[in-house]
């Protein structure tokens, strides 16, 4: 289970493992219940992921297409040096905002 944060407008959710096939069920109930909410900005801590596999980027995908056709952000936060040349790899670096 995600550890989820508000603070304003802000929501910070931080899954604190994988986000791989077998999780990513439970963490898009997670986000749905976040996402109804409507924050002006969603973080997405990834401090404790170590892996994403294709499923994983897929929810972040849409999650981010979400955020922006409701002109709120999704700000993706410590993210492993691995997952970060993931995203670059995949070109997703110019479309994710990315805080370290």
């Amino acid at each position: 289970m995600s550890v989820i944060a508000r603070e304003g407008n802000v929501v910070t959710i931080t899954p604190g493992q994988d986000l791989v096939s077998s999780m990513v069920p439970e963490f898009k109930r997670e986000l749905g219940t976040v996402l109804a909410e409507s924050p002006a900005q969603l973080r997405l801590d990834l401090s404790g992921t170590g892996m994403m596999d294709s499923i994983g980027i897929g929810v972040i995908i849409a999650t981010h297409n979400s955020m922006k056709k409701n002109g709120a952000a999704l700000v993706i936060a410590n993210a492993s040096e691995n997952i970060i040349k993931l995203f670059k790899s995949m070109r997703l670096d110019q479309h994710l905002t990315l805080d370290s």
